[in-house]
């Protein structure tokens, strides 16, 4: 898979040395994930994202320009050649993982016991398992058995 990478620190960014960080000031407002989110169920047209997140105009409009500018979404001329349309990238598809985790942490928690909303499924139907991080040897991974090692650290200072 490509990878984006970015040719010098913004100076804008929140904290340029934390992943996290970067990875917000690029995505991390609620309309950008929604637009990923529908890209990746198949959205393509200004008025598709308009019609599913209910968006105004001129948010949807900075941020499709936006997530085009950051390498996470392209425009190529429609199958029918009088439109544009907005397709994900190698980049906006990698944040498949994010979206469908943010997904299973709201099934678990954005929801009462019992109330209904939608399913992620695989292409036979069956409903997505749950993401679990685990360490090379196997070992679920979480708050209490990680920690960041600062680039300081890494670079031996």
């Amino acid at each position: 898979m490509s990878r984006t990478t970015m040719r010098a620190p913004n100076p804008a960014w929140t904290d340029p040395e934390c992943p996290v960080a970067r990875t917000l000031d690029l995505v991390g407002d609620r309309w950008s994930l929604l637009v990923i989110r529908d890209a990746m169920d198949g959205a393509r047209s200004f008025t598709e994202f308009q019609r599913r997140t209910g968006i105004a105009r001129n948010i949807l409009t900075d941020r499709l320009r936006k997530l085009t500018a950051h390498g996470l979404l392209a425009q190529r001329s429609a199958p029918s050649g009088r439109r544009q349309e907005y397709v994900l990238t190698d980049a906006g598809r990698d944040l498949f993982p994010v979206i469908l985790t943010l997904r299973q942490w709201g099934e678990r928690h954005a929801f009462a016991p019992g109330e209904t909303h939608s399913t992620l499924v695989d292409q036979h139907g069956i409903p997505v398992p749950e993401i679990a991080p685990t360490s090379t040897d196997g070992t679920l991974l979480g708050a209490d058995t990680t920690h960041v090692q600062k680039a300081s650290q890494e670079a031996g200072a």
